[in-house]
């Protein structure tokens, strides 16, 4: 747990800092003062057009990739947090590819955490998914190891580091996203795919996901897993806000489930939610459950023993209308809108 009064002070490591969403991570914490950031990632053309974009002497990129222990721990020297976002996050990729994700979401999570704990870091968030829980394919599963991964370094509390996890859905507009997807199959005047016009999925906006890695910098103890509640909605009812929402007249296709795909995701099982901590807009879910006092429950009704999971077929669904109003908080969605109209 770090002082909001110190956080300027601070210099962040972002690993896999130059997609969209460590790029609106990045910009936060400079927007908030700390004194530097750095970016860990493979890919020099991306740092170089993020050099360029934010133009900012404190932003510093190290070209390298969590696998390689020596390149991790060459860009965690001096820093006091970690925010660990790389990672093979396709599913189809990981189903075809499996030894790929072990090596980058569990190798390599693990030489960010200890690397970061060597070298004495504040504070270590790791970034996990809704995929994670109760697994089904090769990313959830190396990622539920990742999560495996850091809970195992808090419990041997060898060093001052705190080392939690965040667990949330879709990050809109993320790279991967589908909401990029249909508005360029919009532009080019192509039906909008969809797999299972009944799957559903959790939706949380950019801005959110970066507003709970700060949650948890300023609240975790060690071992902590949290987790942001949010609204989630089927797979058709975004295609058809995403349509409404630009006039398209181009319609939608069914193409079927994916490798590795589920119907549903699952944000926190009904077993972690009775340990957990309701904090509001967040739920803390705890490492371990050994000193929760389950005869408490039991004076309750057994009911409160054999509750739901937190689901997105469970969670508040949105309609077509609901989902227009989710995407035009998202600033990108706005200027592709504008593009569309100008044409």
């Amino acid at each position: 747990m770090i002082d909001r009064q110190d956080y300027e002070s601070k210099r962040v490591l972002v690993t896999g800092g130059t997609g969209s969403f460590g790029k609106t991570v990045a910009r936060h914490l400079l927007d908030r003062g700390v004194e530097e950031v750095r970016i860990l990632s493979r890919d020099e053309a991306k740092q170089h057009d993020m050099r360029i974009l934010f133009d900012d002497p404190r932003l510093n990129f190290y070209v390298g990739d969590v696998r390689d222990r020596r390149s991790v721990e060459r860009a965690v020297r001096g820093t006091d947090l970690v925010f660990h976002a790389a990672a093979l996050k396709q599913v189809p990729s990981c189903e075809f590819f499996p030894v790929e994700a072990v090596m980058t979401n569990v190798i390599g999570s693990h030489n960010v955490v200890d690397a970061a704990e060597r070298a004495g870091v504040t504070s270590v968030v790791c970034l996990s998914t809704d995929k994670a829980v109760m697994p089904v394919n090769a990313m959830g599963m190396t990622k539920a190891l990742m999560e495996k991964v850091a809970q195992a370094a808090a419990r041997a509390a060898e060093s001052g580091t705190t080392v939690s996890t965040v667990r949330y859905g879709n990050v809109l507009y993320s790279r991967g996203s589908v909401v990029p997807l249909f508005v360029q199959k919009i532009f080019e005047g192509n039906p909008l795919t969809i797999t299972n016009p009944d799957m559903t999925r959790f939706l949380m906006p950019l801005a959110q996901a970066v507003d709970l890695v700060e949650f948890a910098f300023f609240n975790a103890q060690p071992g902590d897993t949290f987790v942001r509640k949010a609204a989630a909605a089927t797979i058709q009812n975004l295609a058809d806000g995403v349509n409404e929402l630009f006039g398209s007249p181009v319609s939608t296709k069914l193409i079927g489930v994916r490798h590795g795909e589920k119907l549903y995701e699952t944000l926190a099982t009904a077993e972690e939610l009775r340990s957990a901590e309701d904090m509001g807009d967040y739920w803390r879910l705890r490492m371990d459950s050994r000193d929760l006092n389950y005869a408490d429950y039991f004076e309750r009704g057994e009911e409160d023993l054999s509750g739901d999971d937190y689901h997105s077929h469970n969670t508040e669904l949105l309609d077509v209308a609901g989902v227009k109003d989710l995407l035009m908080t998202i600033p990108e969605v706005r200027q592709d809108l504008e593009r569309w109209k100008s044409m």
